[in-house]
C-alpha cells in the first residue's frame, strides 16, 4: 500500500489542497514543514491563514502542554472556566482597549462562516430586515447564510438551492474607476420609487483573500462606512482571513479608521491552529436572547489558552505590529521586481496577504506547481486562479522572504520565461 492509498481509497472527492501537493505532511515548525520521507517545504501559506505565528511556536506550545497535563477542563460548552477567563482578558487588555473599541465578544462556533452565519442573523434580528448586500467577488464562507454572501459561481453552486435575500453590488475599483464609489448605491437607497428595499447590514473584506486580492482602498472603506452611518444600515467587517496582523495591524480596517457594527473573527485566533472563532457586536446589538444562537464547540479550552499566550507574546506592545509591517515591505517589493520583468503582470493585496495578478489565467496555477516542486507551498486567488497569492507566517524571517520569493521568481522563469527585465 502506498503512503497515500488510504486517502484516495476512503476520503471524499472534495478534498482540495491535497491535490495540488500530494505529500503526506509530518512535522512543523516556524515557515517550515516537513513531509514524512523529510522533504522540506518552505511555507508561504500558512494553513490558509491560520498559522500567522508559525507553526508550533514554543512559547505557545509550552502552556498548552502545561494545561493539557494540569487535568483542566477541555469541554465546556458555554460555562464559565479559567482559560476563557484569560483570554478575554487579554483580548479586552491587548486588543480592544488600546484601539478604543467598544464589543461584546461572541463565540459563535468554531469556524469563520460560523462567525459570518452570526453576523448576518444577528443584523436581521436587531433591524427587522432581511436583504443582506455583498460584494462582487466576496467569499464568506461555506455555509448557507455564508454562501449566499459569496460571489464565487462554483462555491455558490454547491448549496443546490436558491441563495436568497442578499444582492452583489460592486468592490472597489470594479469598474477600474470609472464610476463613482456608491453613487448607484446612494441614490436607489435615497429614491423611496427605486422597489430597492434598505438593507439589514453590508458585509465586506477589506482584502479579498479568495476573490483574487483585491484591496480597498482606505477611502473607499470610509465611504462605505458613512453610507451605513447615514441610512442606519450595520456594518459587518468579514476579518477572518485579513486579520489578526495579516494585513499589518492586528484589524485590517485600522488603516481606514473606521469602526465596524460587527466584525467575524477567526482563523488566526488561536495562534496554534486549534478552531476558534469570535463574532465581535457592538454592544446595542447584543440582543441575543439566551441559547438564542447555540453550539456545542462554541469555546474551545485550549485554544483559549494558546490565543492567550499568542495575544501576551505578539500584541503587548508595537513590537510585533511594527516586524509584520517591515517584512509585509519586503515581500511586496519582491514581488514587485518579479512582477516588473512580465509585461502586464499586477501586484495585489496588502501586508502578508499579497500576491500577483498575471494576464494568463493559468500562469499563476502553473507557477505554484513550480515552486512546490522547487519546496515552496503557495497557493492562488480569484475567480480563474489567476493571481499567485503569498501568505507566510507573520513570524517568517528576512532570509526566509527572500528565499520564498527566489523559489518564485525561478518558478515564474520555468513557466513564463526569463523576465524581460531585471530589477536592481
Amino acid at each position: 500500500m502506498s503512503q497515500t492509498t488510504i486517502f484516495d481509497e476512503l476520503e471524499s472527492q472534495v478534498r482540495s489542497y491535497c491535490r495540488n501537493w500530494p505529500v503526506v505532511l509530518a512535522t512543523a515548525e516556524g515557515s517550515t514543514v516537513t513531509t514524512e520521507d523529510g522533504r522540506e517545504y518552505l511555507d508561504f501559506f500558512a494553513g490558509a491563514g491560520v498559522m500567522n505565528y508559525g507553526h508550533n511556536h514554543p512559547e505557545l506550545t509550552e502552556p498548552l502542554i502545561d494545561y493539557l497535563r494540569s487535568g483542566a477542563i477541555v469541554h465546556s460548552l458555554d460555562m464559565h472556566t479559567v482559560a476563557k477567563r484569560e483570554f478575554l482578558t487579554s483580548f479586552r487588555d491587548y486588543v480592544l482597549k488600546p484601539r478604543g473599541l467598544d464589543y461584546k465578544v461572541m463565540f459563535p462556533g468554531p469556524t469563520g462562516t460560523n462567525s459570518v452565519e452570526s453576523a448576518l442573523k444577528l443584523a436581521r434580528k436587531v433591524t427587522g430586515r432581511q436583504h443582506i448586500l455583498s460584494f462582487t467577488n466576496a467569499f464568506h464562507g461555506m455555509t448557507l447564510g455564508a454562501l449566499s454572501v459569496t460571489g464565487n459561481s462554483m462555491k455558490r453552486q454547491g448549496a443546490g438551492l436558491p441563495l436568497t435575500n442578499t444582492s452583489k453590488i460592486p468592490y472597489d475599483n470594479y469598474f477600474s474607476g470609472a464610476v463613482e464609489d456608491f453613487l448607484w448605491l446612494e441614490r436607489v437607497l435615497e429614491d423611496s420609487g427605486s422597489g430597492v428595499d434598505l438593507p439589514a447590514a453590508i458585509i465586506v473584506e477589506t482584502v479579498q483573500g479568495e476573490g483574487g486580492l483585491n484591496a480597498a482602498r482606505p477611502e473607499w472603506l470610509r465611504a462605505l462606512a458613512d453610507l451605513c452611518k447615514a441610512h442606519e444600515i450595520l456594518l459587518i467587517v468579514d476579518d477572518v482571513q485579513a486579520g489578526v496582523g495579516r494585513t499589518g495591524t492586528y484589524f485590517s480596517f485600522e488603516e481606514a479608521g473606521i469602526t465596524p457594527d460587527i466584525v467575524c473573527l477567526s482563523k488566526a485566533l488561536s495562534g496554534y491552529g486549534l478552531p476558534m472563532a469570535l463574532t465581535l457586536v457592538r454592544p446595542d446589538l447584543d440582543q441575543w436572547e439566551a441559547g438564542e444562537h447555540n453550539g456545542t464547540f462554541r469555546g474551545h479550552n485550549p485554544a483559549f489558552v494558546t490565543g492567550a499566550a499568542a495575544l501576551k507574546r505578539f500584541w503587548a506592545d508595537d513590537t510585533f505590529e511594527k516586524q509584520v509591517q517591515e517584512r509585509a515591505a519586503e515581500l511586496r517589493d519582491g514581488l514587485q521586481k518579479i512582477a516588473d520583468g512580465y509585461e502586464n503582470a499586477v501586484v495585489k493585496g496588502r501586508g502578508m496577504l499579497t500576491g500577483i495578478e498575471f494576464p494568463d489565467k493559468e500562469a499563476a496555477g502553473k507557477i505554484a506547481a513550480a515552486a512546490f516542486r522547487r519546496g515552496l507551498l503557495v497557493e492562488t486567488s480569484g475567480p480563474d486562479s489567476e493571481v499567485l497569492k503569498t501568505m507566510p507566517p507573520l513570524t517568517i524571517t528576512s532570509e526566509e522572504v527572500r528565499r520564498g520569493l527566489g523559489i518564485i521568481a525561478d518558478a515564474a522563469a520555468d513557466v513564463l520565461g526569463d523576465p524581460v527585465t531585471t530589477a536592481a
